[in-house]
């Protein structure tokens, strides 16, 4: 790495940090077990993801992939419609690709994790008691037995890359799992659903968009106590909060 000019710390917090060193993302995670499974979904995955140059636990080197983000959450997608539903069409080979083979998430006690974040928001005073109602209200139509797909998991706008309008990569695979496919959807147009069009052009549109929309919600009340607890913003601009509010 001879004539780095300097280091950038793209995300940290207590459990992980990646800082980009050149054209160089070295990501430090205190959890064994999600390094493995990034690896290995990169490995399996048949879409274009980034390539790892060298792995020595806590730490995972890969290689930056050209292209920029499909945008940022809180601003407008720079990315063309072709580029979107190019994004669609990817997302749409992985989930008919056979699931991994580790264990995803379980129905079993997200009505409980559900319950615990929203009494949380309340009485937190993070958030009206009617807007989170509201939204467990429109959260529970996302409780629903699913096909396990092989899921990205954690498929946030600035996770895919595209150059004009052709997908050059997708990273960020540690949350990779058997999971279900409207929940990659739901995150990646999270923020952004003025562009589920863009992207349904290239997946198909033998979806339910009822469900994509109690994903975002179900998303936004269980995730954000966890981004105030560990210096994330969710009510920044088009952010969360706004995801929520939206909904009334």
């Amino acid at each position: 790495m001879a004539g780095v000019d300097e280091v950038t710390v793209v995300v940290a917090h207590s459990e992980r940090a990646t800082l980009r060193v050149g054209e160089l993302f070295l990501k430090v995670d205190s959890d064994r077990a999600r390094i493995d499974v990034e690896v290995e979904a990169m490995r399996l995955a048949p879409v274009p993801t980034p390539e790892v140059r060298w792995c020595k636990p806590p730490v995972l080197a890969i290689a930056a992939v050209p292209g920029q983000a499909l945008g940022r959450l809180g601003e407008p997608s720079p990315a063309s419609p072709a580029a979107w539903a190019a994004a669609g069409a990817v997302i749409r080979e992985l989930h008919d690709t056979p699931p991994p083979p580790w264990v995803g998430r379980k129905l079993v006690g997200l009505d409980a994790e559900l319950e615990r974040e929203c009494a949380w928001l309340v009485d937190s005073g993070a958030l009206p008691a009617d807007l989170v109602d509201r939204n467990r209200e429109i959260a529970e139509a996302a409780i629903r037995p699913w096909t396990p797909v092989f899921m990205h998991g954690d498929l946030q706008i600035t996770h895919i890359f595209t150059d004009g309008d052709e997908v050059t990569g997708v990273i960020d695979w540690s949350e990779a799992a058997p999971g279900d496919a409207l929940y990659d959807l739901a995150v990646l147009t999270l923020g952004h659903e003025e562009r589920l069009d863009d992207l349904l052009a290239g997946y198909g549109t033998d979806v339910d968009r009822d469900v994509i929309r109690a994903w975002w919600s179900l998303r936004s009340l269980l995730a954000s106590r966890w981004l105030i607890e560990h210096g994330f913003d969710p009510s920044a601009r088009g952010c969360e909060f706004d995801v929520l509010r939206s909904r009334m």
